[in-house]
């Protein structure tokens, strides 16, 4: 291969650029031309397929920050289909006349799925990300687990994971952990560390919701700012029990802390924040207030009683506080971890093309006795027998549902990920360019005003 191009789909995550860097570095040490394409599957289906050259004379352009959140390539959530057949015929001619020789996608499991027609065309592989961390297996088999049962409701069958292991061992996990979430896990304990000081001083209920869908993963790592109480969506909710809970800590400490994950349910299998569900360009639940929904159960089942004496003459709607973290979880300077691993699987997936792979997905394995290594598996191995790509769900040996807390195997779990997951050099950005005083005289620099100058067009 002497061409091969690069795009990234999908929602952004911190470690975009890093990705990219490292297929870029990799691609310059065996002399083989990167193509960046713009706004990811959009711009295969642009008629002037807009493109950047990121390797010109084999050295990456000045543009490209693997230190920079986002992405320089920009992104979207047009995917494509099998079913668009002229679609896929206008990406086969845009793809001969830019003269790929292979296809590197970033992305998750709808990159996937967008992936798949475009394998048929030329190869395609895929470097993961996403912060929720839900691309991948428990296990190799768990795919398979999965059975569908007939409902009179459409689209006429409920699915359902029947799984055949009620204990984990962190080496068979597949890919143990996506680019993005490290970084996002960081940004939300910083914000619980901030927010518990005021939910301590005024002696409140702080319900603070965080990001990762129908997958618990951000919320179990928010374990490490110590929130009183961990609620995630594989875990129905127990009304019953989380109150008599926050009663107890209240009693004890005058205030909680509760972190809940957006697709959290209740004890029927209803998503709390999507009872009136819209859906995203990739056919995504949008999650209206998972946090909100559970707040005005707490305010009836609590009632008032209990912040009569911590909380006299102050009004009755102020004990508890809602706060969504957002997407300052997707934004930002990646850490160290993502940095450095988001980079090594971007070079895998350039040397998976050189070595004649397709609809293959480069993916970060742990060992206990020797780390972490980037290895691959064949994107068909993530599907059920209905071909669908299920988000990787938190194991239930991860979570324990009396305390609300993370299990032992879960604390097991993170150690790997978050033990030196911060760069002495992150904790120097900070120092140095948080108030840098170059930063209050001069406006923002965006790299999209850079990168337009590049823009080549067919």
């Amino acid at each position: 291969m002497k061409r091969i191009g690069i795009l990234t789909a999908g929602g952004d995550t911190p470690a975009l650029n890093a990705t990219i860097y490292g297929a870029v570095e990799r691609a310059n040490a065996l002399k083989v031309e990167i193509v960046g394409l713009q706004r990811g599957y959009a711009g295969l289906l642009d008629s002037r397929v807009p493109h950047v050259h990121l390797n010109p004379l084999f050295t990456a352009i000045p543009e490209l920050d693997p230190c920079k959140g986002g992405t320089l390539l920009g992104s979207s959530r047009t995917y494509l289909d099998e079913t668009h057949k002229d679609r896929i015929e206008l990406v086969a001619t845009h793809v001969k006349k830019l003269q790929l020789d292979g296809l590197i996608c970033i992305g998750g499991d709808g990159t996937i799925n967008g992936m798949q027609p475009i394998a048929d065309i030329l190869p395609c592989v895929l470097a993961p990300k996403t912060i929720d961390n839900d691309l991948g297996l428990n296990y190799i088999d768990e795919a398979n687990e999965w059975i569908r049962r007939p409902t009179d409701t459409n689209p006429g069958y409920c699915e359902e994971l029947r799984r055949s292991r009620d204990e984990m061992e962190l080496e068979d996990i597949i890919n143990y952990a996506t680019p993005g979430y490290a970084t996002a896990v960081y940004a939300v304990a910083q914000s619980l560390e901030r927010l518990r000081t005021t939910a301590e001083s005024h002696r409140r209920v702080a319900i603070v919701e965080v990001m990762g869908r129908q997958s618990g993963y951000i919320a179990l790592g928010a374990a490490y700012a110590q929130p009183d109480i961990i609620l995630i969506p594989e875990s129905p909710l127990n009304l019953e029990q989380l109150t008599a809970r926050i009663v107890q800590l209240y009693e004890l400490q005058q205030h909680v802390v509760i972190v809940v994950g957006e697709g959290v349910r209740d004890a029927n299998g209803m998503e709390l924040g999507a009872t009136m569900p819209t859906f995203d360009p990739a056919g995504n639940v949008r999650y209206s207030g998972a946090a909100d929904a559970i707040g005005q159960m707490l305010t009836k089942s609590l009632g008032e009683h209990i912040f009569s004496e911590m909380r006299a003459f102050e009004p009755a709607s102020s004990p508890m506080f809602i706060r969504k973290i957002g997407h300052t979880q997707r934004g930002g300077r990646p850490i160290l971890f993502d940095r450095f691993y988001a980079s090594q699987l971007g070079g895998k997936a350039v040397d998976l093309l050189l070595s004649g792979e397709s609809n293959e997905v480069a993916i970060l394995q742990y060992e206990r006795a020797s780390g972490f290594r980037v290895s691959s598996i064949s994107a068909n191995k993530l599907r059920d027998q209905w071909g669908e790509i299920h988000p990787r769900s938190v194991h239930p040996s991860f979570y324990d549902a009396r305390r609300m807390q993370l299990s032992a195997t879960g604390i097991d779990y993170l150690h790997p990920i978050f033990t030196n997951a911060i760069g002495a050099d992150d904790v120097e950005c900070i120092r140095t360019q948080m108030f840098s005083a170059g930063s209050v005289r001069n406006r923002y620099q965006s790299v999209n005003t850079d990168i337009r100058k590049r823009i080549r067009y067919l």
